[in-house]
């Protein structure tokens, strides 16, 4: 395979990694919510800490996978997440109570760890010194289509065969990061190759990887590190926010369980859009401009959100989902672009260990709010100031140099 198409492999390889893991564990779980519901007829904060105990324990364990990454390579966590995410899907089929769900999503963190947000932008970060924005937002893609395609699917499959069996069938579907972990997760050495634009002229020495790199300890000492750190710690709150209410919120406001899933699937593909529209832009713009107009439209996106408005869901759903996939594109740049590639492990598992926490929180407290008011609009409203807050936060994200 050509030197310049096997990069583009490896990122299309990340898409599929990331649109199977988190496809199901962030989005595609949620399709079963109402099912889980109406037959064990548990709260809806109770159901959703379990997202708060997969959040939390990627955050906790994701500075640790760091060090493997960066020591070991992604090959081998991508084949024992691919084994763990099958296994545990099949377990949820046999669940009774919510004592298993919560044991089961213990192992959702792990596998967001070994084949997670983290490892699929190294491994394709590996392979490209140019166009890596674009690159890291096809992968990012796989997030969101994850998304589009999962939930409309498991719904379907409900209706047919019930949520037990659909489980089951679902099961299989890691199948795929199984191949690319065995077949396609290897290093540019590996094959033999360079990174694409490696050694071109008017690349910088930190996108290459080399001695412009900072270590963990030098980045944990720049302003600029901690602001993206904030900006992700308060973004990825009100995305899992609304990924965990969505649907369910659009029932509330009168949309059938297909409906619903349609409109997230539809936020969803919008997400899909913004994560490869701003990373292609960030290769072609000034990067903190697109970052900080990215955060803008996110920021409107909520601000409709809040309001409440049925009227509004279109274009609330619309630029959310938009920003948010631009957003999630952008914050990996940003890191492995200020912060380069050689420690880039362990800086995005102590970023993960606060945005993944932050984002359990999230999803909890969303969904605890609406126990008490039986309504979203105080949850949407925190997220709302929340998304101001990042936005001034994002202003102090600036390239650090190097420090001893």
């Amino acid at each position: 395979m050509g030197a310049r198409l096997m990069p583009w492999v490896i990122a299309f390889g990340g898409m599929v990694v990331l649109m199977v893991s988190n496809g199901l564990i962030i989005s595609g779980i949620t399709a079963f919510d109402e099912s889980l519901i109406n037959e064990f007829g548990w709260a809806r904060g109770d159901l959703k800490f379990r997202d708060l105990i997969t959040l939390l324990l990627t955050g906790l364990v994701a500075p640790f996978i760091g060090v493997l990454i960066d020591r070991l390579g992604v090959r081998l966590l991508l084949i024992v997440g691919a084994l763990l995410l099958s296994g545990a899907y099949f377990a949820y089929s046999q669940i009774a109570s919510l004592t298993h769900i919560y044991l089961i999503h213990l192992v959702f963190a792990a596998v967001l760890v070994a084949c997670g947000l983290n490892v699929a932008v190294i491994m394709v970060s590996r392979w490209f010194v140019t166009h890596r924005g674009t690159a890291i937002g096809i992968a990012l893609v796989g997030t969101s289509l994850g998304g589009v395609l999962f939930p409309p699917l498991i719904t379907g499959l409900i209706a047919q065969h019930g949520w037990r069996e659909t489980f089951q069938l679902i099961a299989l579907a890691p199948i795929a990061l199984l191949m690319i972990g065995i077949f396609l997760a290897r290093s540019p050495q590996e094959w033999g190759m360079q990174p694409l634009g490696s050694g071109s002229a008017g690349t910088d020495a930190r996108a290459q990887g080399d001695s412009g790199d900072l270590t963990l300890r030098q980045s944990l000492r720049t302003t600029s590190f901690w602001a993206l750190a904030t900006v992700a710690s308060l973004t990825f709150y009100c995305m899992l926010g609304v990924i965990s209410s969505l649907r369910l919120h659009l029932q509330d406001l009168g949309a059938d369980p297909a409906a619903a899933s349609k409109g997230f699937a539809w936020m969803m593909t919008m997400a899909l859009i913004g994560k490869f529209l701003f990373g292609f832009l960030a290769d072609r713009l000034n990067q903190r401009v697109v970052f900080l107009c990215n955060l803008l439209v996110m920021m409107g996106g909520a601000f409709l959100l809040a309001s409440m408005q049925p009227t509004w869901t279109f274009w609330a759903t619309t630029l959310f989902g938009l920003g948010w996939g631009g957003l999630y594109t952008m914050l990996q740049i940003q890191a492995v672009n200020n912060f380069g590639l050689s420690h880039a492990g362990k800086i995005l598992g102590v970023i993960t260990l606060l945005d993944a926490t932050s984002g359990g929180i999230g999803s909890w407290l969303t969904n605890q709010l609406f126990a008490r008011h039986q309504s979203y609009e105080l949850s949407y409203q925190i997220m709302a100031g929340l998304m101001v807050l990042a936005f001034f936060a994002a202003l102090l994200v600036r390239r650090p140099s190097r420090t001893g």
